[in-house]
């Protein structure tokens, strides 16, 4: 039984981004996260969180709402945490911190306690950032040996885009990713033609809210749902629109939604992703936890930052990420 109490610190890092990263909406040059620390009975447990401007989050806000819920915690209940916050990066820092406490408490691995399988590991996507088509061209080329990159698009030149990562990286699966930058024309200028490009899933091409028109568009690509899909709530509406789900904790809200929502998202017919916002190791390991039972896997995050945490993932040439040690988390 518990002897202390529960303890709840929050710290804001910033991780300098390893050239830019750039989108559909803006480009950065570090990574602002907030790591979270839950600690008992001599133990500590970490989450990692990045607040996004996208969903209305700031930095200052989600500490804040990390610290008053922490106030409400007793103990390392992830169960009580889901009525304490709502989805998003605030829950998703607090959840994994207490998931990784619970482990080091109870000397058990954390997929044990969530009742997921062992994790193993698994080929994770590489994100060429939206730039000149020769730019995308040459960061593949340096890339070409990694058998799935993730392509940022945004509209404009689109289609050379994709040509000149294809021309360079032939032998490597695209995933395309507008970040909502799209409508309709373009989708239905481009999707009849990316198939034979290589590309085999295409990521959020619309607005979120003005994604109904999926529902009459050809899919001859798989589509995927990211700002459309944060929690179980958003599966339903998601039917007949999309084919696959992004699961992103900074979106569900932590581990204990995210390994929720996969299991939804398969009864309901959907493929899974398990994708990452731009952070650390720490952000990523506890959602390869779910990766052995995605389709699809983006937990690039490390790659595209010029540091990380020591005993961070291990990330193998041929495009593979290994699941974390007990030294990192879980």
């Amino acid at each position: 039984m518990p002897t202390e109490p529960l303890k709840i610190r929050t710290h804001v890092r910033s991780w300098p981004v390893a050239g830019k990263f750039t989108i559909s909406r803006g480009s950065r040059t570090e990574a602002v996260v907030v790591e979270v620390h839950a600690s008992m009975n001599g133990h500590t447990g970490r989450g990692e969180c990045v607040p996004y401007a996208r969903y209305r989050e700031t930095v200052e806000g989600v500490v804040e709402s990390i610290e008053a819920a922490g106030q409400k915690l007793s103990s390392p209940d992830n169960t009580m945490l889901q009525g304490l916050l709502p989805p998003g990066a605030a829950r998703n820092g607090l959840d994994c911190a207490l998931w990784d406490l619970r482990a080091k408490l109870e000397g058990r691995p954390a997929h044990e306690l969530l009742g997921l399988a062992t994790p193993k590991p698994a080929v994770t996507a590489y994100t060429i950032s939206l730039d000149t088509p020769q730019g995308m061209g040459e960061k593949a080329a340096e890339n070409s040996h990694r058998p799935l990159l993730k392509v940022k698009l945004g509209g404009d030149n689109d289609v050379q885009r994709i040509r000149a990562v294809h021309e360079n990286a032939p032998d490597s699966k695209l995933i395309i990713d507008a970040n909502e930058a799209w409508d309709d024309q373009e989708y239905n200028e481009l999707s009849p033609i990316l198939g034979s490009l290589g590309v085999v899933l295409i990521e959020q091409p619309f607005p979120a809210a003005k994604d109904d028109s999926l529902a009459r568009l050809e899919r001859p690509v798989p589509v995927c749902a990211d700002e459309s899909c944060h929690d179980r709530s958003d599966l339903p509406r998601l039917q007949g629109l999309y084919d696959v789900v992004n699961i992103k904790l900074d979106k569900t809200g932590g581990l204990t939604e995210g390994a929720a929502l996969l299991r939804e998202a398969r009864k309901m017919g959907f493929g899974v992703m398990t994708g990452c916002m731009l952070g650390s190791s720490l952000a990523m390991a506890p959602a390869l936890l779910l990766a052995r039972d995605a389709d699809f896997v983006d937990l690039d995050g490390p790659l595209l930052l010029k540091e990380d945490h020591a005993h961070g993932i291990c990330y193998e040439e041929n495009g593979t990420a290994n699941p974390p040690i007990p030294a990192l988390w879980g």
